[in-house]
Parts: C-alpha cells; sequence; structure tokens
C-alpha cells in the first residue's frame, strides 16, 4: 500500500467522467521562465458502504493535443502504481499518483486511468473481486482539455466516487466496478472543509453544483473532518444529513465559495432531534392548556376533545409540565416534574386526573 500524504488542495473544479474543459490560464502557480510545464496527480475520495474498496493503479497515461477518441498518442507517465484503499483517501487525505512530471507546453487534452486485476471490496469479514472489464482493457479515459505552460506547475485531482463505482450484478454474485470519477484542477474552484460533531457515526455533507450533487463524509475514522472538492466560486445550501440511527437533526448551512481558497466553516455542532411529551386529561368535559418552559419561553399546548395534549418539538432535557385546568372549573394547577424527553421520542404521561 503507498504511503498516504496529507493533502489540501486550494482549489477544484467538479466535472464527471469525459465532461471537463477548464482554459482559464490563472489555474496554476508559476515557478519559472522555462519551457516545461509540471504536473501532479492525486487520487481521493468519499467513503462507501464497505470496510475497505482496494483499486490496483497500474499506470497513468496522458494524451497531448490531442482530444480524439484513438489510441495513437497516448504517453506512459512515471505512475506510483500500487493498490490503494479507496476508504482511506478521505477527509483531506490524498495518494500521489504522479508526482511533478514535466510536459511541453501544450494542451492536455486526456488522463487515462489503468488498473490491473488487483481489485476488491471487504465487506464485513468478507473480500469480495472487483471485476473491471473495460478498466484492465484500455484503462478509464478522462478528457481534461486544459492548456499547461512552460514555467508553472499544475495540480489534478481524481476524485473517485466509491458509491457510484460499485454495482452489484445480483444473480451472477458478481460486484463490478465502473468507475466514476471527477477529475478537478486547482485554483480553477473551491474546496469547503470543516469538522462535524459528534463525530461517532457517518454525516453526509452536499452540496448542490447544477444537477449535479458533490458529496463527502464526516466518520468517525476521520474525527468527523470532511473536504467537499471542485465547488466552483458562489454561494451554496450545505446540506449536512446525519446517519438516521443516531438521533441528531439535520442542518442547511450557506456557505460562500471563492475560486483558489478552502473555505473553513469550522466544527458544526448537530443538536439531537427533538421529542415530545403526551398525557390524557380524565376529567370529563375539562379543558385543559399544557406547558414547559424552553430557554425562558413558554411552549403550550391545548387538550383536544379526548383530553389528549401533545407538546411537541421540544430539546432533549428535563422538564417540569404545567396542567392548567380552565378558569372556571374551579380546580387547581397541576405539576408534573423531572420528565424526561428523549431524541425522536414521545414521552408517555398516561392519563391523569386533576383534583
Amino acid at each position: 500500500m503507498k504511503a498516504l500524504k496529507k493533502f489540501k488542495s486550494l482549489i477544484l473544479l467538479p466535472l464527471l467522467i469525459l465532461f471537463f474543459n477548464c482554459n482559464n490560464d490563472s489555474n496554476s502557480t508559476s515557478m519559472n521562465d522555462s519551457e516545461m510545464a509540471r504536473f501532479s496527480i492525486k487520487l481521493v475520495d468519499a467513503p462507501g458502504d464497505y470496510d475497505k474498496v482496494v483499486v490496483d493503479v497500474i499506470d497513468i497515461r496522458i494524451k497531448m493535443d490531442d482530444d480524439s477518441d484513438g489510441e495513437d498518442g497516448w504517453v506512459s507517465v512515471p505512475t506510483n502504481a500500487g493498490q490503494y484503499d479507496l476508504l482511506e483517501l478521505t477527509g483531506g487525505e490524498s495518494a500521489v499518483l504522479v508526482d511533478d512530471y514535466e510536459v511541453l507546453e501544450g494542451e492536455l487534452s486526456q488522463i487515462r486511468l489503468v488498473l490491473g486485476e488487483n481489485n476488491y471490496v471487504v465487506k464485513g469479514d468478507e473480500e469480495f473481486e472487483l471485476k473491471t472489464p473495460s478498466a484492465q482493457q484500455s484503462g478509464l479515459k478522462l478528457k481534461i482539455n486544459q492548456e499547461v505552460e512552460g514555467g508553472y506547475y499544475y495540480s489534478f485531482v481524481l476524485d473517485f466516487n466509491v458509491a457510484e463505482s460499485i454495482v452489484d450484478a445480483g444473480n451472477s454474485g458478481n460486484i463490478i466496478l465502473k468507475p466514476v470519477i471527477n477529475a478537478s484542477l486547482e485554483a480553477a474552484s473551491g474546496i469547503i472543509e470543516g469538522t462535524i460533531s459528534p463525530s461517532d457515526f457517518e454525516t453526509e455533507i452536499s452540496v448542490m453544483v447544477g444537477d449535479q450533487t458533490i458529496t463527502s463524509y464526516a466518520t468517525p475514522e476521520n474525527a468527523g473532518v470532511f473536504m467537499i472538492y471542485g465547488v466552483p466560486e458562489g454561494t451554496y445550501d450545505m446540506t449536512i444529513t446525519p446517519d438516521p440511527t443516531s438521533n441528531y437533526a439535520g442542518q442547511v448551512i450557506s456557505v460562500d465559495v471563492v475560486n483558489g481558497q478552502i473555505t473553513n466553516v469550522g466544527t458544526i455542532e448537530l443538536e439531537l432531534l427533538p421529542g415530545s411529551i403526551t398525557g390524557t386529561i380524565l376529567n370529563e368535559g375539562l379543558a385543559v392548556e399544557a406547558s414547559v418552559m424552553v430557554d425562558g419561553v413558554e411552549v403550550t399546548a391545548s387538550t383536544d376533545a379526548s383530553g389528549i395534549f401533545v407538546l411537541e418539538n421540544l430539546p432533549v432535557g428535563t422538564y417540569t409540565v404545567t396542567l392548567t385546568p380552565d378558569t372556571g372549573s374551579g380546580l387547581s394547577p397541576l405539576e408534573i416534574m423531572d420528565v424526561e424527553v428523549m431524541a425522536n421520542q414521545t414521552t408517555e404521561l398516561g392519563e391523569i386526573t386533576i383534583e
């Protein structure tokens, strides 16, 4: 397994496989006046529903000044070949596949990722071979169409979407790898990073860019850290969706993204889903108002025709429930102490008689 490098890129421009076009000459770092351009290629990923997803990278090839689909013109570049567990390339981690390679200035038209035969997934205690017929034969082509100038350094990121790339073939028993990769160029867009707390469960973080959803995950293994690569400049609604079994509520946060910058949203504190309190007043025909105090604000609910009241959307905590009969009844209010509200649950007070 190749050593992983901590990598925080300055930008990324998302694109689906075979659909990337970027011609902004400012998306690079000037080094000197040499006629040679230099670039690197890094691999990152978002988590999937597996314990391991291992891909066998055997070669990276490039095609300069040629956007055709033919097999002529491909050049193999020095590649850090090996098996990479994609699920380790999350939360800002990356693997460098090509490091500081020199080419004559021109258009870097296409990149081809060539996989070997030793690809597999692990789920629980079982290991399953990944079938990758197309990738094994000729490799996966990514159209880049990026002008590279002499004296500048370019950094490309291949964002491997595990969740969309692995297909269960059903009755055949095969698991097929059909890679879906977003190719990105530094300085052509921005990155959103942050931390989700608590972090002992998986949380999905996503933004919509046009009709495409760009997704990252905060996981216990990454201590809740997430990074969303390849977000073009603009203002976005970032949707935070905790694991449904966590009993924490989702959020939507507005985020401003600037090309060439990392937007750090800091630590996002999740809140537990609210709960409720209900009970039934047995006094026939008696109207009762139930109330609790939430952060200095009174929350109330009245009984219905069956004598039932429901206090809803209460934050997790312990409350005193006050039951106040109609003023004309001659009955005194009743207080029920130490009523506990738990996340996403209803606390039943049962049947109550006011005397």
